[in-house]
């Protein structure tokens, strides 16, 4: 990472915050600034809560499946995505969108938002509560392995919890910095998962798991990865993997996680990404890495659970 060299204030005049460096080959627009990205993503999350909140029904119907039949739109998906949409139109014109319900939009500027307007949307379709909207602005690819998250922000839509980070700003829940978080070992680690919507994954994350549990203290499955990445960020997880992430499901929150100290990565040397996201600190996420390369958990799927 380059290193940035503050400007001599003029006589008399008050100092200037130093902007954080960005790393090596990335560049923002000009008057572009990351303390702007974040406070947009901030924006943009936090409103799309609010249209949840206000307008969920009191039964939830599905509008639409994706990968499976249990893998669920609804129609509030697709309008909290289109209100962000809007808004980036207006606010935004030259950036890239990818979203998890709607067309991909091109860009000129470089930057690309990476958007869910309802991460859980199981959750939300049965009223339990760990759902929210995830708005992250990244630099270069919209690959997990290749880009530089930028900013971003996780609105936890029940409770109203709001995590943010701007790279090398740190990050804050509801407007408070995060304390720092030491590791602790993975026989005491408390580990957040997920599993996908195909039962072939499924089968084969079970078979993972029974390596995994008799190792940490206990597993924890919320169903929403952006606030997963966001409690490990705090300390309410010390361990997170979970394969088969998309972009939308780990930009901001992988973000809010790095910023105060924590590790995402893959498995065999990858970056994290749809193979195998993987989060925490210190040897305990070494030894998480360690240990699901032993198990496999990269690797074939058991396809007899779909026949």
């Amino acid at each position: 990472m380059t290193s940035a060299t503050p400007a001599t204030p003029a006589p008399g005049s008050s100092p200037q915050p130093e902007r954080p460096a960005l790393p090596d080959g990335v560049t923002l627009p000009e008057g572009v600034t990351v303390a702007g990205l974040r406070a947009l993503a901030v924006s943009l999350a936090t409103a799309g809560g609010a249209l949840v909140r206000e307008r969920r029904p009191e039964r939830v119907t599905v509008a639409a499946t994706k990968s499976s039949d249990v893998d669920p739109v609804t129609a509030m998906d697709r309008a909290v995505e289109e209100m962000l949409r809007t808004r980036l139109a207006a606010e935004r014109p030259d950036d890239a969108i990818l979203g998890e319900e709607g067309d991909d939009v091109a860009g000129s500027s470089g930057l690309t938002w990476v958007v869910d307007p309802i991460d859980g949307t199981v959750n939300y379709l049965y009223g339990v509560a760990s759902y929210a909207v995830s708005v992250a602005v990244v630099a270069g690819p919209a690959d997990p392995a290749r880009w530089t998250v930028l900013a971003g922000c996780v609105h936890s839509v029940v409770d109203g919890r709001t995590w943010d980070a701007g790279l090398g700003e740190g990050a804050t829940r509801d407007g408070v910095p995060l304390r720092p978080v030491g590791p602790a070992p993975l026989g005491r680690s408390l580990v957040g998962t997920g599993f996908g919507y195909a039962a072939s994954r499924r089968a084969a994350q079970a078979r993972v798991l029974t390596e995994v549990l008799p190792q940490v203290r206990d597993i924890r499955r919320l169903g929403a990865a952006a606030i997963d990445l966001c409690l490990l960020a705090e300390g309410a997880l010390d361990l997170y993997y979970e394969r088969g992430l998309n972009p939308w499901d780990m930009a901001a929150g992988s973000l809010v996680a790095t910023e105060n100290g924590a590790r995402v990565t893959g498995l065999r040397g990858s970056g994290p990404g749809e193979g195998m996201t993987v989060a925490g600190r210190g040897e305990a996420l070494d030894e998480l890495v360690a240990l699901l390369e032993r198990a496999g958990a990269d690797g074939p799927e058991d396809t007899a659970a779909s026949r």
